[in-house]
């Protein structure tokens, strides 16, 4: 209860000094336009951005620890996040002033009207294609590797329990996590690019062969995407996965190959849908009769016609795809049907280091364990949005 009155006193303290803020601006600019015509609701928001902000940055200086020493995580973790996004905004400021001087002409002028939001998505998705393709030379330790180490903390400090040989610590069995988290990228994100092409080739192909025969070939295709479509996505893998589990028996390396085609046709059905909506556009304009009319073959209208006219909506459907491909098989995994050990990946390590968030009141640093896989998830799926945000933009002719 004194929560909630804490609550309602300050929502109408915000609405007060918003409605008193803005009578003082209309006095002091002459009634300009900008504060006359302000709603009070607009007021309000930036009164109450404006307290938002103010208890922020009191939070950020409260004290790390209490007076018995014992560690507030919930501060320790605010302050991560708070310098992890300054440092990030100015790696990505950094990376466009850089972009906008180095390089060709086309990409310097790509740089100058690029927002900072896709700066930063591609600079993220560099970074994460580097260590995927470099893994096995980044990585101190190899993925499967187990040492005579068991759950040794993050740190590196021999006093609080680390091992400076595992900065990140081990797992329950003795393997370097940050070893485990570096093959992750390679995994988790190698695997959903490649389920993602395949997904796209079935797709595409598909719907622009419907686009372009039409008839009953459409038809049979259109309907058997539909009932695909009908049921959810992600129970459906499971289910499938579940029956490929059997299949696969002790072959483990099956398993992933057989989870990469479950996932890429059922995914292949929103690729489907889009590219032979956007192929029934294409189809009935005049270049493409005076192809048919040509005696142009089929192979030349879809890859040499219609291709290149769908490529931009196709480019950004395939940035969402990737990131729905992407969390699909890191839930898999946590569920424990998805890629599979030895092979490091996200989701399972997620699923296996959950239990360290309950020590985040004696040692915030413990908890961070699986919050680092799941944060390593969480930004690229949002780089690769700001990214498809981006080229949204550019593909709609919008202007600032």
């Amino acid at each position: 209860m004194t929560a909630l009155l804490y609550v309602s006193g300050a929502l109408l303290a915000c609405l007060a000094l918003g409605w008193l803020g803005r009578r003082i601006a209309q006095t002091t600019t002459g009634n300009a336009p900008r504060y006359r015509d302000m709603p009070l609701a607009v007021a309000f928001g930036y009164a109450f951005s404006a307290l938002l902000l103010g208890l922020g940055v009191w939070f950020y200086f409260q004290p790390t620890a209490t007076e018995a020493g014992i560690p507030r995580a919930s501060v320790m973790f605010f302050r991560w996040a708070v310098q992890g996004f300054v440092i990030f905004a100015l790696a990505a400021f950094v990376f466009r002033l850089a972009g906008r001087h180095v390089g060709p002409a086309g990409s310097r002028k790509m740089f100058r009207n690029m927002p900072l939001t896709a700066a930063f998505g591609i600079l993220m998705i560099l970074i994460y294609a580097v260590v995927a393709i470099f893994a096995g030379q980044i990585a101190p330790h190899g993925q499967a590797e187990v040492f005579n180490a068991v759950n040794v903390l993050p740190g590196g400090n021999p006093a609080t329990g680390g091992n400076p040989e595992f900065p990140l610590g081990t797992d329950q069995i003795g393997r370097d996590l940050l070893s485990r988290l570096i093959y992750g990228a390679q995994n988790t994100v190698g695997i959903a690019f490649i389920t993602t092409l395949l997904a796209f080739f079935i797709g595409g192909s598909l719907g622009f062969l419907a686009a372009t025969l039409q008839g009953w070939l459409d038809q049979l295709l259109s309907r058997g995407v539909d009932v695909l479509m009908a049921i959810p996505s992600l129970i459906f893998a499971l289910l499938l996965m579940t029956i490929a589990s059997a299949w696969a028996g002790s072959e483990k390396w099956l398993l992933t190959v057989y989870m990469v085609i479950i996932i890429a046709v059922i995914d292949s059905t929103r690729v489907f849908r889009l590219a032979r909506a956007v192929g029934l556009n294409i189809v009935v304009m005049d270049y493409i009769e005076a192809a048919k009319l040509r005696g142009e073959g089929l192979r030349y209208l879809i890859f040499d016609e219609i291709l290149p006219n769908a490529l931009a909506p196709l480019l950004a459907e395939f940035g969402l795809r990737f990131c729905f491909v992407f969390l699909t098989i890191a839930s898999l995994s946590f569920l424990g049907v998805g890629i599979q050990p030895p092979l490091a990946d996200w989701g399972t390590m997620v699923r296996d280091l959950a239990q360290f968030i309950n020590f985040a009141a004696f040692s915030p640093l413990t908890a961070t364990l699986p919050l680092l896989a799941a944060g390593a998830i969480a930004l690229l799926t949002v780089a690769v949005n700001f990214v498809v945000d981006w080229m949204l933009h550019k593909s709609s002719g919008l202007k600032e």
